[in-house]
């Protein structure tokens, strides 16, 4: 099933502007008073992120952008910076994060698990049960 009009409109705002989906449903003739609502339900449709996605894969072939032509890109820009007469540590560390987050780096993972690495068991408690376990811990408690 192909797209509405209007959802056409707010594909081709969207990607215009900078991907801002309030200002695209505007743009796209959606009333302002629930411009908000409609940019973000539109975001969720399958069809119009399928547009949106193409839209963005034309984009990358026609400047022949890549995330290693990027990655090379912030490294160079990260070398000057450090390089300068007066380093720009701040620009260095831009350079350093845009890296991070294009090749995903930048997200703080915690990792949790058991004894020896295995998986960890979760049981749900009863207050009772609670209660009665946590007595029996301050019970074991030589502190």
């Amino acid at each position: 099933m192909g797209l509405t009009t209007k959802q056409e409109l707010f594909v081709s705002a969207y990607c215009s502007n900078g991907f801002n989906a309030t200002q695209a449903a505007i743009e796209a003739g959606y009333s302002e008073n629930c411009a908000a609502s409609i940019g973000g339900e539109n975001l969720q449709k399958p069809e119009i992120i399928e547009e949106i996605d193409k839209y963005k894969l034309k984009v990358k072939q026609r400047h022949g952008i890549t995330i290693e032509s990027l990655l090379k890109e912030l490294e160079e820009a990260r070398e000057v910076a450090l390089s300068a007469e007066t380093p720009q540590s701040s620009a260095a560390i831009a350079a350093t994060m845009g890296k991070a987050k294009l090749t995903g780096l930048d997200k703080h993972i915690v990792e949790v698990s058991g004894p020896e690495g295995s998986a960890i068991q979760i049981q749900e408690l009863s207050r009772k049960d609670f209660k009665e376990l946590l007595k029996k811990i301050e019970e074991k408690d030589d502190c």
